[in-house]
């Protein structure tokens, strides 16, 4: 918990003494803060009851307008900063009877809710920053994708589509997603989805003496010499997993990952890629200034929304 401390001049100090002495709290908030309505951020907390408040009325924002992104789905808007002058932006410190649970943005707050003290800012500026980090959500994590293994996760791109391993979710461009080519199973129970993952023709490169290369990597899974990309044997949806040819009823695996089975259908495009984004919200206040509270600078934490999650699609040209 960040530590916020509040100085608070003492009139009967200035009054009956001439040394200058400061009276001076600490008052415990959480590291996160939440966001509703057009637009207000807030974080409250319960012994004793009171909550710290930005509210902004000088645009029209809400928390999607916010976080701004181009066509594409790429963040172009990293910060943004709001003059708080107690007449269209506001800052408040108060304090209550009871904890103030569902008093913000409401358009009825709570009855039995009461403010026992407001202390509203007339100056400071609020600079809302905003950062997104993003993963192809399959199954690796990011850092286990440098597969040269020199430190620098954007110079990994096994299928040369332009878009890095860590946030390809089909690494090697077959149209079977990496997240079905690894170690879904964990048998191992290491929590590992490299230790073991799907290697169908692994028999094959041993005896040949070549690299080992895992189906999430090798763009022939079954070392039929068809790329796994031109099995879609059965119907031409940009899905290999479901392209069954074999009347054979123990044959229960796709062509894909059927030595036996070599027919070509060449592929007409690529699937489009969907890349997780999770948004990062963070809030800073200085030269904040109540009526009996000063503070320089305000780091208010970081915003905790659900909503803050969303993903962005990638359309790969087929070539």
């Amino acid at each position: 918990m960040k530590k916020l401390l509040f100085v608070f001049l003492s009139l009967f100090i200035l009054v009956s003494c001439d040394d200058g002495d400061i009276i001076t709290e600490e008052l415990d908030f959480e590291d996160t803060f939440e966001a509703c309505g057009e637009l207000v951020f807030y974080k409250i907390k319960e012994d004793p009851a009171e909550s710290l408040s930005l509210r902004i009325t000088s645009v029209t924002k809400t928390l999607d307008s916010l976080i701004a992104t181009d066509d594409n789905g790429v963040l172009y808007l990293t910060e943004e900063a709001y003059t708080i002058n107690g007449t269209s932006n506001f800052f408040n410190y108060r304090r209550y009877n009871a904890t103030p649970t569902d008093f913000f943005c409401n358009d009825v707050p709570p009855s039995n809710i009461t403010i026992t003290n407001d202390e509203e800012s007339t100056t400071g500026t609020a600079t809302v920053y905003i950062s997104v980090v993003e993963d192809d959500d399959d199954g690796i994590p990011a850092e286990m994708e440098d597969i040269n293994n020199d430190g620098d996760l954007t110079n990994d791109d096994t299928d040369g589509d332009g878009i890095p391993n860590y946030l390809d979710e089909d690494d090697d461009g077959d149209n079977v997603l990496t997240k079905y080519e690894i170690d879904t199973a964990d048998a191992d129970g290491d929590d590992n989805p490299l230790t073991n993952p799907l290697n169908t023709d692994e028999a094959d490169e041993v005896a040949l003496g070549i690299d080992i290369v895992p189906n999430y990597l090798d763009p022939d899974d079954d070392g039929d010499g068809v790329l796994t990309i031109d099995e879609e044997n059965d119907s031409q949806d940009e899905d290999p997993s479901n392209d069954f040819t074999s009347t054979n009823p123990l044959i229960t695996v796709a062509d894909y990952l059927n030595p036996d089975v070599a027919n070509t259908v060449p592929a007409t495009a690529h699937k489009d890629h969907a890349i997780q984004q999770t948004f990062k919200v963070t809030l800073e206040i200085t030269s904040l200034e109540l009526p009996s509270i000063t503070y320089d600078y305000l780091d208010f934490g970081t915003l905790e929304d659900d909503s803050l999650i969303d993903e962005r699609t990638v359309e790969i040209p087929f070539l």
